[in-house]
């Protein structure tokens, strides 16, 4: 019984060592095949991002309802860029910062300017537009910045131009609405003097039938809050993405594109550097389109 046990353990012998062997071999390959399966099945990333919709050109919505605008070219470029699918949803304004802490949605979009407050609450892109704000009023009116006091004077709630307002003319009768569509309404009827807006929403305005017996006052005003960029959570590993995605669009052209199709210029420094005055709009559009690309 011993003899013949030791004999057919020495015959096993060599036999497990060689199944050892094999089974090392596959367990060596199952990692890199197993990365290759995951690789080729990664589900895209979903994204939700919010907007306001009255706020053109960056978003707002056609005829039919759909949203439209530079921000949405863009965000539907930088989804493309990183293979995401996105859904873009319309937010009341007031609602976007306490919205995407609520996680009703993963990223704001919505000329949403960089300052110290919402950097408190919110964590933000690299830029991707930086605009001035202006004093908007009425043709042959001598409306001016340096002479709000009392005067009734408008802006949209929660906006770096209704911040100046109360930071710098508190002494004014500021008026504060929930989109710049109704500011704009109460401007137009009378119930206020001026209305302190974004530039480039503010001019793109005076564009149109409603705002042709109205002009810029003065110059451009330039903050240290100039910059916008998209809003998440803090921490949220998103904004590296969004953040490569974006300087990947500036470096294959398409950045520029988009921006040169709305402001007539590929630099948005332009639209910073670029001085509103009592000019007509088409003078100020023009100057726009000739300076300098950075």
């Amino acid at each position: 019984m011993t003899i013949s046990m030791s004999k057919k353990a020495l015959w096993l012998a060599p036999l497990s060592a060689a199944m050892l062997m094999l089974a090392g071999c596959n367990n060596s390959s199952a990692p890199a095949e197993n990365a290759e399966a995951d690789t080729a099945t990664e589900a895209p990333l979903n994204i939700k991002i919010a907007t306001e919709s009255s706020y053109k050109p960056f978003s707002y919505t056609d005829a039919d309802g759909k949203l439209i605008g530079y921000e949405i070219e863009l965000v539907d470029a930088l989804c493309a860029q990183m293979k995401a699918e996105c859904e873009v949803i319309s937010q009341d304004w007031d609602g976007l910062i306490p919205g995407l802490n609520a996680q009703k949605f993963d990223a704001a979009i919505a000329g949403m300017s960089i300052t110290p407050e919402r950097k408190e609450v919110v964590d933000f892109s690299d830029p991707y537009f930086h605009s001035g704000i202006i004093l908007i009023g009425k043709k042959g009116d001598d409306l001016s910045v340096e002479s709000l006091t009392g005067l009734p004077i408008a802006s949209q709630r929660s906006t770096v131009a209704s911040q100046y307002l109360q930071d710098e003319h508190a002494d004014a009768d500021i008026k504060l609405y929930d989109t710049q569509d109704n500011a704009y309404l109460d401007l137009t009827s009378g119930r206020v003097r001026g209305m302190m807006s974004d530039k480039v929403t503010g001019i793109d305005w005076l564009k149109t039938d409603a705002g042709k017996g109205y002009e810029v006052k003065g110059e451009e005003i330039s903050t240290n809050d100039d910059a916008m960029g998209i809003a998440f959570r803090k921490g949220d590993p998103l904004i590296a993405k969004f953040n490569a995605a974006l300087a990947e669009l500036k470096d294959n052209g398409t950045y520029d594109q988009i921006t040169g199709s709305y402001f007539g210029t590929s630099s948005t420094a332009a639209a910073q550097k670029a001085v509103a005055t009592t000019d007509s709009v088409e003078e100020v559009m023009v100057a726009e389109e000739e300076a300098p690309a950075n």
